[in-house]
């Protein structure tokens, strides 16, 4: 078996539980989020991140030893769409992360807290941004495949 076949297999998988993750998350924040469910968007979120941090990784990995090489990748405006799309995507995931956390805090110092609606609705407005530039991630892809 090729490198480029086993990053192209990792790539895609790490892809795949990156935008699970991403699902998981879009569903579980919403109005009357409270309990236990906090600390399972935590936890969420915070596997969300990591899987990031992996689908980068091996996404460099990839553009420097993939068959196509990073000439192929230079140049390509898609590459550069993708990217740019990737780059929005983990801006956007700053804010919730940042409420996700501070929920998480003050759940632990009192177990009946819940954030309102309010605050979870701005936070669903970046999700809901971050959705929309997920869904070009897959169309660069498609456009870099046909060169």
């Amino acid at each position: 078996m090729s490198i480029d076949l086993l990053l192209t297999i990792a790539h895609h998988l790490t892809v795949f539980a990156l935008v699970g993750l991403f699902a998981a998350e879009f569903a579980l924040l919403r109005p009357g989020l409270s309990g236990p469910r906090i600390g399972q968007l935590a936890r969420l979120d915070a596997a969300y991140g990591g899987f990031a941090g992996l689908v980068i990784a091996v996404g460099v990995l990839r553009v420097i030893f993939g068959a196509a090489g990073w000439e192929y990748y230079a140049g390509n405006h898609a590459f550069w769409g993708k990217m740019a799309a990737l780059l929005v995507m983990g801006l956007l995931t700053i804010p919730p992360t940042l409420a996700i956390r501070r929920w998480r805090q003050a759940q632990r110092a009192d177990a009946a807290f819940a954030p309102d609606s309010a605050a979870i609705a701005s936070q669903r407005r970046f999700v809901h941004l971050q959705a929309g530039f997920l869904l070009l991630i897959p169309i660069f892809a498609a456009i870099m495949a046909r060169g």
